[in-house]
């Protein structure tokens, strides 16, 4: 199978919101009045952000749904996207279910594909979104203000948990593994909740390499420090009674290196203004997403992490990085 059949057959469908979609040298978008165009671009490679035998299925869903993570950080809707993809070699096995994972969800926030391109080569998928905010409601990291609580959304850890449990440094209940898996591999975007949050967070980001190193973002971007209490923090990770019986005999060291530098979790972090809390709460229940307060920021710079009396606790926890191996 060439390369244009391989399109054809397995990515190529019918424009539905794009001008001009796949077919031709450049798609068309044309912009929507009194509308910016968000855009972000992230990139999966075999090896060192997926596992070789991972499903296809799955791995189509998360290529798109890191993307649509970060338009959900920005409070954009999702339009459409392009897809680079280097294959080993042609499995039509594996690009149909890589296909049906990709459509499915890009169909579920009707985000489009509208072009890209194919090659030979090791196992790498780039993707880069496209989406829509109203001019100037675009949530930054830039705006968080001194007193602003911090949020979370859903639940932290869970796809650390399961990293070390598939590369064999833990053990976890087939149950519990099988839940923690599905967070690595089927990340949920918070597109709903992002766009519900326009207005009232005065920053936010997705939490992608892990919560203490991604919040460092925001605090740089907008000069200022913040306060988060470890033991609300921690607790995400065990919210849901499916994880109790399973973390309760593990080291605390370990929980809290998911939680706070854990990595893959795709979640919103974001502040906002104390009088804004019956707001979050109500953008909480719109988006059908739950959020938790776990800090606040801090005029004094610095990041500092508080035990249960309100302490500082020395912190050794490291966030992922793409060139530190």
């Amino acid at each position: 199978m060439g390369e244009f059949d391989l399109i054809a057959k397995y990515f190529k469908r019918p424009v539905r919101r794009a001008a001009l979609g796949v077919g031709d040298d450049c798609a068309l978008l044309a912009p929507v009045p009194g509308m910016q165009l968000a855009i972000s671009c992230d990139m999966l490679v075999q090896g060192r952000h997926f596992f070789a035998d991972v499903d296809p299925h799955a791995l189509g869903h998360k290529a798109l749904a890191v993307n649509l993570s970060d338009l959900a950080a920005s409070g954009a809707a999702p339009r459409a996207f392009t897809l680079a993809l280097a294959l080993p070699q042609v499995e039509e096995a594996w690009l149909q279910g890589f296909a049906q994972g990709l459509f499915a969800l890009a169909d579920a926030h009707g985000c489009e594909l509208i072009g890209g391109d194919t090659t030979q080569g090791p196992l790498n998928i780039c993707i880069t979104v496209f989406g829509d905010v109203p001019a100037g409601q675009a949530l930054l990291r830039s705006g968080a203000q001194a007193g602003d609580d911090i949020y979370v959304s859903g639940n932290l850890g869970d796809a650390r948990l399961a990293l070390e449990a598939l590369l064999g440094y833990i053990t976890l209940p087939a149950q519990a593994l099988a839940a923690a898996r599905e967070r690595l591999e089927r990340p949920t975007p918070r597109v709903a909740l992002g766009t519900a949050l326009r207005g009232i967070a005065n920053s936010a980001l997705d939490v992608s390499d892990g919560l203490l190193g991604d919040l460092s973002h925001i605090l740089q971007a907008s000069q200022v420090g913040a306060e988060i209490h470890l033991e609300e923090a921690t607790k995400l990770i065990a919210s849901s009674a499916l994880w109790e019986s399973a973390v309760s005999g593990f080291d605390q060291n370990l929980l809290q290196q998911c939680t706070l530098a854990g990595g893959d979790d795709y979640e919103l972090c974001f502040t906002a203004a104390v009088s804004k809390r019956a707001a979050v709460q109500a953008a909480s229940a719109t988006a059908q997403t739950p959020v938790h307060r776990i800090g606040r920021i801090t005029a004094t710079p610095g990041l500092r992490v508080l035990d249960a009396q309100g302490q500082p606790v020395a912190q050794h926890w490291r966030s992922f990085d793409h060139f530190k191996f």
